[in-house]
């Protein structure tokens, strides 16, 4: 997921993701645009130790129905340009030729690029119509769930390619929005007064985010949702099985990720907090230290 604010003047001062929780690992960017990666490696997705330069970090997330270690993991740098790694089997890795982008997102089996003019790029999987985004323009943050894509317009307006089985591409009537989070089979959208709206499948609850407020951002799971209040706590709602919503202790948080079952938090201080799903060791980043802190 990447979020975006109203109010600024290019999108090119857009917040950028430093930390990203996938399927089986995390990926963290470091204050001197080295990324550090934690968990499973199956497809190469943590290979990332040789970056450099990095503003950005996302990671394809994989349902937890995909049991499976194939993920990638993607980086923007501060040049405008994208590296890929792991998984590429359907091309989600095929950005080298990227340019002027100031914005990624990863999905299940591709990524997406935000424009510095405001069109949209993608590369990978298109089954489901979720890279075509070749006509969007006027964006200013783009999110990748699993089989959809959902684009934020300057204007607060939403609109979203792919899957729509439960509606979640039903966003066209979302008005003065300003950040998007893609689940597997939901959509997040941050309201400019701190509200929280949602649709699509609500089996776990994942959309019943209405009470919310005071929330500066938010992030899309696979079955669950997350939000960042404005006082540095945490909220969360959906599909708890591995503890992944076991937030409410979270202090002095200034960014979250939300993965397929663990979720992410970014302290004050630059080190990381995690609850969730720690099978293949994607909760390890107690360790990490000077993580990049994003602004509003």
């Amino acid at each position: 997921m990447v979020q975006g604010n109203m109010g600024f003047s290019k999108i090119g001062t857009l917040s950028k993701n430093t930390i990203a929780a996938g399927r089986r690992h995390s990926v963290g960017l470091q204050s001197d645009g080295k990324v550090m990666a934690s968990g499973d490696n199956k497809s190469g997705q943590c290979e990332v130790s040789g970056w450099s330069d990095m503003v950005a970090v996302a990671v394809g997330n994989v349902h937890m129905a995909t049991n499976t270690g194939n993920a990638h993991t993607v980086g923007l740098k501060s040049d405008g340009t994208v590296a890929a790694v792991g998984w590429n089997n359907h091309g989600q890795c095929n950005v080298n030729d990227w340019r002027d982008i100031v914005a990624v997102a990863a999905g299940w089996r591709r990524t997406v690029g935000l424009q510095s003019d405001g069109t949209v790029v993608a590369a990978g999987r298109n089954n489901e119509g979720q890279c075509n985004v070749s006509s969007w323009h006027d964006m200013v943050a783009v999110s990748a769930g699993d089989w959809h894509t959902v684009g934020l317009k300057s204007d607060g307006t939403v609109t979203a390619v792919g899957n729509n089985r439960y509606e979640q591409c039903s966003v066209s009537s979302w008005q003065n929005i300003m950040s998007v989070a893609a689940g597997y089979l939901h959509t997040v959208g941050l309201q400019s007064d701190g509200t929280v709206t949602a649709v699509g499948l609500n089996k776990h609850g994942q959309c019943n985010v209405n009470g919310w407020r005071g929330m500066v951002k938010i992030a899309a799971g696979s079955q669950h949702t997350i939000g960042l209040q404005s006082d540095g706590t945490v909220l969360a709602v959906g599909r708890n099985e591995h503890g992944q919503c076991n937030v409410s202790g979270w202090r002095d948080i200034v960014a979250v990720s939300a993965g397929c079952a663990h979720t992410l938090g970014l302290r004050s201080d630059g080190t990381v907090v995690a609850v969730g799903d720690h099978e293949y060791g994607q909760c390890h980043v107690s360790d990490w230290r000077d993580i990049q802190l994003p602004g509003y």
